[in-house]
């Protein structure tokens, strides 16, 4: 087997799932091109605000594409490259691909509303604050371990005080990013260009935030970056849409466009043989494939953080119906066809079987950055810069969008039900300034455990996020008379795998309790997080499926 036979399969099998499950999705639930959607009808300039359809589409690629379907596959390796390749190939397209369009899906035919407000719709008010708080819990790990990941990748100084060049002038790019991008923004908003200049004039942008990086690297430690990071998050939160996040993510999304159609490319110019066996073995390393295979890949596959995405900003920002199948399954296609490429690279890299020492972002940045620099001619140190801020890119992009949905479902949480008037206490939680803060602050206080500590409920707690979110989205295509049952397979899977994998963590702890190695600043919180997450999941389920349940007796009956 080669990276040429995995990435072209790959290709062929996306390109079939988008034309021929896609849009039979699409078709059998109902586009309507003419229907004003509610980034028209709402549009404050705020949250809600029309876009083309490549802006939408790069803000969604740009969030949802975080260091997932770098890691995971990578990780997942260990079981052999078919397993993995299998995963990513089949939850690609009929898991995460599925729930992302459904829930983009949902919301715009819903004025806009979040995953939780539609709980609330077609479920109840309980299951909707059950909803809301896992939702806020979980965008507290996402923060957390993305902000511990982007600081140390922007760390300036590496062992015995050596300085980290490429990370500096990645941390310098970024930044430019945020200034050039607001400056962006307001170009778009007062001159209203045209596609091509608006092209043009971003890929001009890119290239000299690039030359300044390269030139004016900025050493900071750890700690510090860390506080501008969370900076950021609440400057992102806060802001209208177009005026940060939209721009930012259409000028990152040629980063990591850039990034994915360099690697396809490049594996299929260098054609690597695949050095790992196809399946080592149902246990390893004391790890058994089920479940850990579908916890390691997650946003290679299926995240439910994704529809967070979908439901809470990009749903208020497609500007005609037709743009949702690119927007919600083209996005994650696209997605996971990173997912391919990094398995590729990871695989072509190990020797006799045995994984390239490093981490997975070392692995997979060492081979892009070869690729660069045999394949396309561009000096050693440009690649290691660019790949290092697409990696970071990778993070700043999903970063931000997950500081603005926590804010969201914080205030969703504490806000009352239509027609109830909020009380002092509650209007001043649901301050945008004050939920942002509150939510910050938990969210660094978990960041100080360091991203090790919390990848691994994070990969449990998204993939029940997901599990959650189709049981929900299925109550709702009930509800509305639509099909729903391709919901139903990809729901009981995740549940079960999801909760197993939870039961496994409990479990863990309890044994490291018991043989006192237990560490209550890192293991009890990860056991009270297991717990909590288990037990709003297995609530918000009970509340879903008997909606789900009732509605089809009564269809039955009728």
């Amino acid at each position: 087997m080669t990276g040429l036979m995995l990435v072209g399969i790959a290709l062929v099998w996306f390109a079939c799932a988008y034309l021929f499950y896609g849009r039979w999705l699409a078709k059998t639930w109902g586009i309507d091109p003419k229907a004003p959607t509610p980034a028209v009808r709402k549009n404050d300039g705020q949250d809600y605000s029309p876009a083309s359809r490549f802006t939408v589409f790069a803000h969604q690629f740009s969030s949802i594409t975080g260091a997932g379907p770098v890691t995971g596959p990578i990780i997942a390796a260990m079981f052999g490259w078919l397993p993995a390749f299998l995963w990513i190939l089949i939850g690609g397209a009929f898991f995460g691909a599925v729930q992302d369009f459904t829930a983009l899906y949902a919301s715009v035919k819903n004025e806009g509303k979040s995953m939780g407000l539609l709980i609330e719709q077609y479920v109840g008010r309980t299951g909707r604050r059950l909803f809301l708080l896992f939702s806020w819990l979980f965008t507290l790990l996402v923060i957390a371990a993305f902000a511990d990941i982007i600081a140390k990748t922007f760390n300036g100084f590496g062992a015995n005080g050596t300085l980290n060049t490429p990370g500096a002038q990645a941390a310098t790019i970024s930044m430019l990013y945020i200034v050039v991008a607001m400056g962006f923004g307001i170009f778009i908003s007062k001159v209203k260009p045209s596609g091509v200049l608006k092209f043009i004039v971003a890929v001009v942008l890119v290239i000299a935030m690039f030359a300044v990086g390269m030139n004016f690297p900025l050493y900071f430690d750890v700690p510090t970056w860390r506080y501008i990071v969370f900076g950021y998050c609440f400057i992102a939160a806060v802001l209208p849409m177009w005026l940060l996040m939209e721009p930012r993510d259409y000028l990152s999304s040629f980063l990591l466009l850039g990034m994915v159609a360099g690697g396809v490319i490049g594996v299929l110019a260098a054609n690597p043989s695949i050095n790992m066996p196809a399946f080592v073995g149902f246990e390893v390393n004391g790890k058994p494939l089920f479940p850990i295979l579908f916890i390691t890949i997650a946003c290679g596959a299926v995240s439910g953080f994704h529809s967070l995405v979908s439901s809470g900003t990009s749903s208020k920002a497609v500007a005609n119906e037709t743009d949702m199948l690119p927007v919600g399954y083209g996005a994650m296609l696209c997605e996971c066809m990173l997912g391919v490429v990094a398995l590729a690279i990871a695989c072509a890299a190990a020797s006799n079987g045995v994984m390239a020492q490093g981490t997975p972002f070392q692995i997979f940045a060492a081979g892009i950055s070869t690729f660069f620099t045999n394949i396309f001619g561009l000096p050693a140190g440009f690649s290691a810069c660019f790949i290092t801020m697409c990696v970071s890119a990778l993070g700043m992009t999903t970063i931000d969008s997950v500081a603005r949905i926590g804010r969201m479902s914080f205030q969703e949480m504490i806000k009352p039900s239509d027609g109830v008037e909020a009380s002092g206490a509650q209007k001043f939680f649901m301050d945008k300034y004050v939920s942002t803060m509150l939510t910050l602050i938990f969210a660094y206080g978990l960041c100080l455990a360091g991203y090790m500590n919390i990848w691994p409920l994070f990969g449990a707690a998204n993939q029940l996020l997901s599990a959650l979110v189709l049981i929900s989205l299925a109550v709702f295509l009930k509800m509305t008379n639509r099909k729903g049952w391709m919901l139903y397979g990809p729901m009981i899977f995740m549940f079960i795998v999801t909760m197993t994998a939870l039961v496994m963590s409990v479990y863990g702890g309890i044994m490291k309790l018991m043989a006192g190695k237990f560490l209550i600043g890192v293991d009890g919180l990860q056991l009270v997080l297991a717990i909590a997450l288990m037990t709003l999941a297995c609530l918000v389920v009970k509340h879903c499926g008997k909606e789900l349940l009732d509605k089809g007796q009564a269809a039955l009956g009728k």
